[in-house]
C-alpha cells in the first residue's frame, strides 16, 4: 500500500534510520536527508523504498533544489520529520557567538526554512504531518547548555506557533521531547556498564513518532515526552 512520501531531515544511524525503516515498513516512500551523502547511502541501502538526498539545513541556498529533487523522484511530501539538531554544551563563559549562532541555525532557522518547503504540498493535499524532534533542554535550560537550550527552546516555540496556525488547515504539527540517552554504539562506549534499560531505543522512538502521524484530527497530540522509565525528571 502506497501511503505517500515521508521526508526525514537529519537522518543518522540512530533515530533517523529507525524512523525511516518504520515508515517504509508501512508503505511510505522515504527521503532520507542529511549532510553526509556517503553515510546516507549506507542507511538507504538497508531501507527498502528509501533514497538519500544530501541536505545541509544551514545552507539556505540549496533547500529549494533538494525538495524539488524529492518531488521529482518521489512526489509531494505528506510527512516531514525534522530530526536535525546541534548545539554546543557550554555555559555562558565557554560559549562563543559562533557556537550560539550554529545551534540556532540548525534548530530554528533550518526548521523554519524546511517547513516553508513542504507547506505547498500539504496545503494542496488538504492535510499533512510535521513532527519535530526536540529535547529536554527546550523546557529546562541547564547551566552548561546555553547555546543548545536556547536554540531548542526557540524551536519549541516555533513548533507551537506552527501547530496553532496550521491546525485549522488539517496540518498536524507535533513536538517530541526526548529525555534520555540513545542506545547507540558511541553512547555505549562512553557509558560502559550502564544497563540496557538506561538507554532509549531508536526503534521505540520511531514507533511513537509514527503513531503521531496516524492520529485523527479530533484528538491530536502537540507535545509528547519520551524517556526511559528510570530517567529522573
Amino acid at each position: 500500500m502506497d501511503k505517500g512520501v515521508c521526508v526525514i531531515v537529519g537522518a543518522g544511524p540512530g533515530n533517523g534510520a529507525a524512523m525511516g525503516a518504520r515508515f517504509a515498513e508501512d508503505g511510505y516512500r522515504v527521503a532520507l536527508c542529511a549532510r553526509n551523502k556517503e553515510k546516507l547511502n549506507k542507511i538507504a541501502g538497508k531501507i527498502k523504498g528509501s533514497r538519500a538526498f544530501q541536505y545541509d539545513v544551514k545552507d539556505t541556498e540549496t533547500a529549494s533544489e533538494v525538495f524539488a529533487q524529492i518531488r521529482q523522484q518521489f512526489g509531494p511530501v505528506d510527512v516531514l520529520i525534522y530530526n536535525a539538531g546541534a548545539g554546543a554544551f557550554q555555559n555562558i563563559d565557554d560559549a562563543t557567538l559562533e557556537s550560539f549562532q550554529d545551534a540556532w541555525e540548525v534548530n530554528c532557522r533550518g526548521l523554519f526554512q524546511t517547513v516553508k518547503e513542504v507547506l505547498p504540498d500539504m496545503r494542496a493535499a488538504g492535510t499533512g504531518n510535521i513532527v519535530i524532534i526536540g529535547a529536554t533542554a527546550s523546557i529546562k535550560g541547564g547551566a552548561n547548555f546555553a547555546p543548545f537550550a536556547s536554540a531548542k527552546a526557540g524551536q519549541r516555540g516555533l513548533a507551537q506557533s506552527l501547530a496553532r496556525y496550521l491546525g485549522p488547515e488539517r496540518i498536524h504539527v507535533s513536538y517530541v521531547i526526548l529525555d534520555g540517552i540513545l542506545n547507540l554504539q558511541r553512547t555505549r562506549q562512553h557509558m560502559e556498564g550502564k544497563p540496557d534499560e538506561f538507554f532509549m531505543e531508536p526503534s521505540q522512538i520511531a514507533e511513537a513518532v509514527y503513531f503521531l502521524t496516524q492520529q485523527q484530527s479530533q484528538a491530536w497530540t502537540f507535545e509528547l515526552d519520551l524517556r526511559p522509565f528510570g530517567e529522573k525528571w
